[in-house]
């Protein structure tokens, strides 16, 4: 049975929290309940959001919880932009999340588009 675990757009979701969490044990430690925070939360919220989906009944709520994985992707972008003018990243860390959050959204709409072809059948 697919099921979560098996789709790229997860795998690679996870990937970025890591990557998130390893990047803001650098941040200053007054941010750790401000942009830390913040950060870790919208990071977590991609993947778990495709998982909570995918369990659901139906194409139309995983669309549903896709989209809500899609604004926080939006979130992340925004808050390491914050960071990098913040100067709490460099230019060169700054620009390889930032591309990563783009091919992870440019995969997660993809995933989307799949979704509404095959209608309201069940994903599982």
């Amino acid at each position: 049975m697919v099921t979560h675990k098996d789709l790229d757009v997860w795998k690679m979701s996870m990937d970025l929290v890591k990557e998130i969490y390893t990047l803001t044990d650098t941040f200053p430690t007054y941010e750790q309940f401000g942009l830390t925070s913040q950060l870790r939360r919208a990071s977590v919220s991609v993947p778990s959001n495709i998982a909570e989906g995918s369990a659901r009944n139906g194409n139309k709520e995983f669309i549903n919880f896709c989209y809500i994985s899609l604004g926080s992707l939006s979130e992340i972008e925004t808050q390491i932009i914050i960071a990098y003018e913040l100067n709490f990243l460099e230019d060169t860390v700054t620009q390889s999340v930032l591309q990563k959050i783009e091919l992870i959204r440019k995969k997660l709409l993809n995933f989307i588009k799949y979704l509404k072809k095959r209608g309201t059948a069940n994903v599982k």
